[in-house]
């Protein structure tokens, strides 16, 4: 399709599943502790299971692990000294349920990113489009949105070719802004420097990043499942 590989933004993240078999004892709210150039969180996901994960800076992804114990201990190491609740969590996950991958993503900048279908015949959506990283957790989000819309469109249509373009075109104006938007709350979250980061915990996070308004572009209205109008 014309497209780059998806660009690693300089970030590594551990993710995991923690499991409670008699009930987790958490609030449903995310959890996130920052430190310099590492950061984490939790959140509860269902009665017995709690969600979290490590971000953290690294120049290159390195070699793959693959050892399910040796994932687990490393991720424990980033944060030794840290809250007991986050240590608690990732000491309650089963060695297979922590997975380390690099963050990455693709930029679709206007005129220059090739089109996300061609002929008639293939169409992209999702990460194999717009790769995004985390920061939003929009990436999963989008490419569900990305399903309700090119439906609507190839309901709608005469012709296949023309349902794809229209729904590139409606797409590409939400999906862009969404994985610059996410590449840039990466990298501000990501800060190394001690004195960047008192600011950044001080005022930042406290006065914007929480701020109900800071994620109101996150939302997304698919209204009712009907089909669009035929595409000219």
């Amino acid at each position: 399709m014309g497209f780059s590989e998806p660009r690693y933004v300089g970030h590594m993240a551990f993710r995991g599943l923690a499991e409670y078999a008699d009930g987790q004892p958490f609030e449903p709210k995310v959890n996130y502790i920052y430190g310099r150039g590492v950061r984490a969180g939790f959140v509860p996901v269902s009665p017995t299971k709690v969600y979290w994960f490590i971000c953290f800076n690294r120049p290159d992804p390195g070699p793959k692990l693959t050892d399910p114990a040796a994932l687990k201990a490393e991720a424990l190491d980033l944060v030794r000294g840290w809250p007991s609740d986050l240590l608690a969590v990732m000491r309650s996950t089963p060695d297979g349920a922590v997975v380390r991958t690099p963050l990455v993503d693709r930029w679709l900048w206007p005129g220059l990113a090739p089109g996300a279908s061609r002929g008639g015949r293939v169409v992209l959506a999702g990460d194999a489009w717009h790769p995004m990283t985390p920061n939003l957790g929009q990436g999963a989000c989008c490419a569900l949105e990305d399903a309700v819309v090119l439906a609507r469109h190839l309901a709608g249509a005469a012709g296949a070719e023309a349902a794809m373009r229209a729904y590139e075109a409606e797409r590409w104006a939400r999906v862009f802004p969404l994985t610059a938007r996410a590449g840039l709350v990466g990298a501000l979250v990501q800060w190394e420097n001690a004195a960047v980061c008192a600011a950044r915990d001080g005022v930042v996070i406290p006065r914007l990043v929480r701020l109900g308004p800071f994620l109101e572009h996150t939302n997304f209205e698919c209204d009712l499942l009907e089909p669009a109008p035929p595409s000219p």
